[in-house]
């Protein structure tokens, strides 16, 4: 009785093995997207009017004010960039204010095709408007950041509008 109990307990034990070991195969996570976006808040309005006016100095360039006469629209989203992976050029609607909070970026803009490196705990503000530009993942591991977008369409119209950037333009994502 004792051998046909214990040659039980063996078989269950190696079963329960085999079925978490082929279930741990099966349930693999599958390889990252290379950009991922998640909407943090929905398309949101302040309940007051909002206006608002920002000065942006870049190294080499002159101090550029971006005037948001309606900002009031809003989008908060958390971005993930795998190692090398570049975001389409594109512009914004109104500004983008951009928290850095693991990895680094390097953000391109079309005027001047300088890369631009922030690293995690550093933040940025894209001036949107028309101001087309290309971001990627200058790193070695996974960057994240959150994204703010202001002057944000109602509706279904995206907060991100694709452009063409230039052709001289070298990216080195890899």
């Amino acid at each position: 009785m004792f051998k046909r109990v214990r040659n039980a307990a063996v078989l269950l034990v190696i079963g329960a093995m085999s079925v978490l070991l082929y279930g741990g195969a099966a349930h693999a996570d599958p390889t990252p997207t290379p950009i991922a976006i998640e909407v943090l808040t929905p398309r949101a309005a302040f309940t007051d009017g909002v206006a608002m006016q920002t000065s942006l100095k870049l190294d080499g360039h002159g101090t550029e004010v971006i005037k948001s006469s309606d900002a009031s629209h809003v989008v908060t989203t958390k971005v993930t960039v795998q190692p090398g992976a570049q975001i389409p050029w594109h512009t914004h609607h109104g500004p983008v204010f951009v928290t850095i909070g693991q990895g680094e970026l390097t953000y391109v803009g079309s005027d001047d095709c300088a890369g631009r490196r922030y690293p995690a705990g550093t933040a940025f503000v894209d001036p949107g408007h028309g101001h087309v530009h290309t971001a990627y993942n200058s790193g070695s591991t996974v960057t994240m950041f959150v994204a703010t977008f202001f002057e944000v369409p109602s509706g279904d119209e995206p907060i991100t509008i694709p452009a063409k950037g230039p052709a001289d333009c070298k990216i080195p994502t890899s």
